[in-house]
């Protein structure tokens, strides 16, 4: 192997989305339904993931429909703080840092990047990222994975990539790309193992 590409939110980063509506709701007054359904039958949330709304429209349009009066920067740490660590997947990472290329492959947004990579040290170590806001994909669309290989000039068998989604995974392989379906940091690294990556 040359290169570990490593999915970002329950990888590295665990979330619990619930922190954000709850928090929401009792900024707002609305019910946890409301926001809810809004987030499911609107096309927004996606379209911000896809970058074809900007981080301000998406807080104008949202405060909008939800009456909410406080500012951008309020608004971006309401639905960013929600995110914690997963210390041995970050210490696994940093063990093949020198051995290998490390890259970040994530659907995520511009609202959620910026808190991390403000947040986290340990995010700026990486070779490359590739942001679903960024390039206009999600994965498991196959050009996103396409795109990755193209962008950091790797070779689809020399490279793995880890996600917890098993259709994401699924959407690597049918490039070529070696996948590890993520469950826990043990079963993460005996899956590296098997593919010849040693000592970690």
């Amino acid at each position: 192997m040359e290169a570990v590409i490593f999915d970002l939110g329950n990888v590295l980063l665990p979330f619990n989305w619930d922190i954000a509506a709850d928090r929401f709701c009792v900024r707002t007054g609305r019910s946890r339904r409301e926001v809810s359904d809004y987030m499911v039958t609107t096309p927004f949330l996606n379209d911000l993931s896809l970058g074809h709304m900007t981080k301000e429209e998406y807080f104008r349009i949202v405060s909008r429909d939800f009456e909410f009066d406080g500012s951008y920067e309020e608004f971006a740490v309401i639905w960013s703080d929600i995110f914690t660590t997963d210390d041995e997947m970050i210490a696994l990472a940093a063990q093949l840092k020198g051995r290998l290329r490390r890259f970040i492959l994530s659907n995520t947004s511009a609202i959620h990047m910026d808190f991390i990579f403000e947040r986290y040290p340990f995010m700026h170590t990486f070779e490359g990222y590739i942001l679903s806001h960024e390039v206009g994909l999600l994965k498991p669309d196959r050009r996103i994975y396409e795109v990755t290989l193209e962008r950091f000039g790797l070779t689809a068998s020399e490279t793995v990539f880890i996600d917890d989604i098993l259709a994401n995974v699924e959407g690597a392989e049918a490039v070529g790309i070696h996948g590890i379906h993520h469950r826990d940091a043990r079963r993460t690294r005996e899956g590296l193992t098997k593919l010849g990556i040693a000592g970690i």
